[in-house]
């Protein structure tokens, strides 16, 4: 059976994927959210013309020659508008914030004037709109500010609340049911027999959704049972999507594929052109998307990053892609075989041109954990991508993960 090019996995992955319904959260909890409606300003911001400074607002005639002696019919601190009008050789003193009094068109910051009682000595010229904020400078009433699929984070949140929106619509979290099949597993903080590993999928992956936006949803640790791992696979039917890890090997232990056989669940596809994750499976039940990820770790969190993040983020109707950056190769690169291949590799800075340079790890092996931690992006190779000298300019795509 000839394996599934990575393009070609991805489209069935996301086909007919609809996002989803979308919640009303309040602003304490739309953080980290992904927006589903657009957010619009109810007025103007700021809504009236404001001091950026504390001082005195002047007519800016009165100033042009100084110093001069104006009489201070009022004063208005922000929050409290002057009911007043500033006539020939007045002035209102006026604080950050506060709105212009009529007649106003200028601000004299404090520090170039000098007050005495009613009158204020003005020492230096202000010209006409001089440190005042007109209204509507920031946005206007009516206009779109937040826009559906954002990312609320401290700023847009802030943006939000300054528009006065207590609540906000977001994609509701997907759900994402996680499950972890092996005899040679046990969870940390168990002592392993001398055949047995630790666990660590399960929780890489379950943060691995967290920091894109889902609700992960564990499934516990099966042994290698079909019964067991159906049972599971069964009280995962709820979640958006199910990731199965490990038991998909060929032949007498591939029990996941025999618990979705006796589940009556059909896979859609199994192996895949790629490097590391060629063991990956996709399989529906109705509209669950089930991915069948391998049990070496760093297979399982690169076919995470390749499938899993864009599956969450057509869930959520935003676009999550990694970020991707020019570098130079450190080191020499071999022709490529028939599979596409994501290298890990650390980013340097050349210390004499300043050009950021890509090292990939000399052992690439997906049971390497270690190398996958201490890298910075994946470089991409194409299959049968011939041999690249140190030096050739190439894409990487960052973790952020």
């Amino acid at each position: 059976m000839s394996l599934l090019p990575v393009e070609e996995a991805l489209r069935r992955v996301l086909e007919g994927i609809d996002p989803l319904p979308a919640e009303e959260v309040p602003l304490t909890a739309a953080t980290g959210r992904i927006l589903a409606e657009p957010v619009k300003a109810t007025r103007d911001m700021p809504p009236f013309d404001a001091s950026s400074m504390d001082g005195y607002a002047v007519r800016a005639a009165d100033v042009r020659e100084t110093p001069v002696e104006l009489r201070v019919i009022a004063e208005t601190p922000a929050g409290h508008a002057a009911d007043v009008t500033v006539g020939p050789g007045e002035a209102v003193r006026i604080y950050t914030g506060s709105p212009v009094p009529a007649g106003a068109d200028a601000i004299v910051i404090q520090e170039n004037a000098e007050r005495n009682g009613d009158t204020v000595r003005v020492l230096q010229p202000a010209a006409k709109g001089r440190f005042i904020r007109e209204r509507g400078m920031d946005y206007r009433a009516g206009e779109t500010l937040l826009e559906p699929g954002a990312k609320l984070g401290a700023r847009q949140i802030n943006l939000a609340a300054s528009l006065n929106a207590p609540t906000l619509m977001v994609r509701q979290k997907p759900k994402v049911a996680i499950l972890a099949c092996g005899d040679e597993l046990v969870l940390p903080g168990q002592k392993p027999r001398p055949d047995q590993i630790i666990a660590s999928n399960n929780f890489g992956l379950a943060a691995f959704v967290e920091q894109h936006g889902g609700e992960p949803v564990d499934l516990g640790l099966q042994p290698d049972d079909v019964d067991a791992i159906a049972e599971a696979i069964d009280r995962g039917a709820h979640a958006d999507v199910l990731v199965t890890i490990g038991g998909a090997s060929v032949g007498d232990y591939d029990f996941i594929g025999d618990a979705f056989e006796k589940l009556g669940i059909a896979r859609d596809f199994w192996k895949v052109a790629q490097r590391p994750g060629k063991p990956l499976m996709f399989a529906r039940r109705g509209h669950q998307r089930i991915l069948g990820l391998p049990g070496n770790p760093v297979s399982a969190l690169v076919c995470a990053f390749i499938y899993l993040r864009p599956l969450m983020a057509r869930l959520l109707g935003t676009d999550m892609k990694p970020r991707a950056i020019s570098a130079k190769l450190a080191a020499d690169l071999p022709q490529n075989d028939e599979r596409q291949d994501y290298l890990r590799v650390r980013l340097q800075t050349d210390e004499v041109t300043g050009e950021t340079l890509a090292l990939p790890f000399s052992r690439q092996d997906s049971a390497m954990l270690r190398a996958l931690g201490q890298a910075d992006a994946l470089l991409i190779r194409p299959p049968h991508a011939p041999a690249l000298p140190a030096g050739t300019q190439v894409e990487v795509l960052l973790l952020d993960f």
